[in-house]
């Protein structure tokens, strides 16, 4: 166990300064789960949420959605469609503020008949 999260060490290591388990920076705050929905940019993954939200005047439900910049290191691998749980830190950037620390589950690959 590492950062004080029940989240296991990856067994490569990284020079990445940004890194929670081989660097320096350090988690706080809540901790989020989503699907990764994009890996285009350097060191940064987009995780998308989804959640719903009542609707009082007819009450029903809503779908709605939010994506979180969060910054990926090098030593956890990442594919559109992980489901990934995310931590809160410090402002990396204008928009990061969220660092991945373990990835749940693989995206299910294609195939089938």
């Amino acid at each position: 166990m590492a950062l004080g999260l029940n989240v296991e060490q990856p067994e490569e290591a990284c020079s990445d300064e940004n890194c929670p388990f081989h660097g320096t920076l350090s988690v706080r705050g809540q901790t989020l789960e989503g699907e990764v929905a994009s890996t285009d940019m350097d060191k940064t993954v987009i995780v998308e949420r989804e959640y719903d939200v009542k609707v009082p005047k007819y009450d029903r439900f809503m779908k709605r959605r939010s994506r979180v910049p969060a910054h990926a290191s090098p030593c956890v691998d990442l594919d559109v469609g992980d489901t990934v749980r995310i931590a809160e830190t410090r402002p990396l950037s204008k928009t990061k503020s969220h660092v991945v620390v373990e990835r749940v589950a693989t995206a299910a690959t294609g195939g089938g008949d």
